[in-house]
């Protein structure tokens, strides 16, 4: 997602066949308000190592590695470099037991010695990696980088904007937007908005609404007009005709008509307070 293009390495790399490690994401329980982020650490593995880094990095981070081993590197508008010899239909064995063949088409297909395989359109625009546990990766010409996990029957798509979509098997879907937000699409329609600041928004399949705000206060607004407020110190209920109720923490209830009426409970429920307007 540098907007230079998609790399890929040509060279020999001793963890190029190697699939994603300790980064398989599980989906956001709905009862909680923290989701699983695969986790980012430094690297300086190629772009096809194990991956614990945003896909951006990676790339930018092997090109400079290209630069300093002597790796051959092909941009998306650059014509393969192939190896000295090398025609369509060659095959070349490495002494790592790594095969590279060039296809007629001008497809170049990578298999190393432990299964994995990686094709190269002719054209250098679409990478695609399929490792020898199941996992596959795909890098797409509009940059997209799309890596699924087998076991977890998980994909992974990182937009060239930065923006992050995780699907999940249940049908579960994560959306990472690059000003940190987080959007959480759960199977039964329910979506959740995970805030940069800490506060959190969910919107129920019936049209409910609940923010919860930074300090703890919680807000539900109802299908029916009807809004309920929870502080540290009352719930208060609010009526589309005016009406306000409110609990609060020492058991009294006081209720506010829309005519005016004051009417207050002690926490017996003995009314204490009965005026009207």
């Amino acid at each position: 997602g540098s907007g230079k293009g998609v790399v890929r390495r040509v060279g020999s790399s001793s963890s190029e066949d190697m699939p994603r490690r300790n980064v398989i994401p599980t989906a956001e329980s709905q009862s909680t308000a923290t989701t699983c982020v695969p986790e980012v650490t430094s690297s300086t593995d190629s772009q096809l190592s194990p991956e614990v880094r945003p896909e951006g990095a990676v790339l930018q981070q092997d090109i400079g590695a290209g630069a300093n081993t002597g790796s051959a590197f092909v941009g998306t508008q650059q014509q393969q470099q192939l190896p000295p010899r090398a025609m369509p239909h060659d095959e070349i064995t490495h002494g790592d037991g790594k095969v590279e063949k060039v296809l007629g088409t001008g497809q170049q297909v990578i298999t190393f010695n432990n299964g994995t395989k990686k094709e190269i359109s002719a054209d250098g625009h679409t990478v695609s990696v399929t490792f020898f546990n199941g996992d596959m990766k795909q890098i797409l010409p509009d940059e997209r980088v799309v890596y699924y996990y087998a076991d977890a029957n998980t994909s992974h798509t990182t937009f060239p904007d930065g923006l992050e979509i995780l699907q999940f098997p249940n049908n579960q879907v994560e959306k990472h937007y690059p000003d940190g937000t987080k959007e959480i699409i759960f199977p039964d329609h329910t979506v959740k908005y995970l805030h940069p600041n800490g506060s959190e928004e969910s919107v129920f399949p019936d049209g409910t609404v609940l923010r919860v705000e930074i300090n703890g206060q919680k807000t539900m607004e109802f299908p029916n007009g009807q809004r309920e407020i929870h502080t540290a110190q009352f719930k208060k209920r609010e009526y589309p005709d005016g009406t306000v109720k409110t609990v609060y923490q020492d058991g009294r209830q006081e209720t506010r008509y829309s005519s005016g009426r004051l009417r207050v409970k002690d926490r017996d429920g003995n009314v204490i307070v009965d005026e009207k307007c």
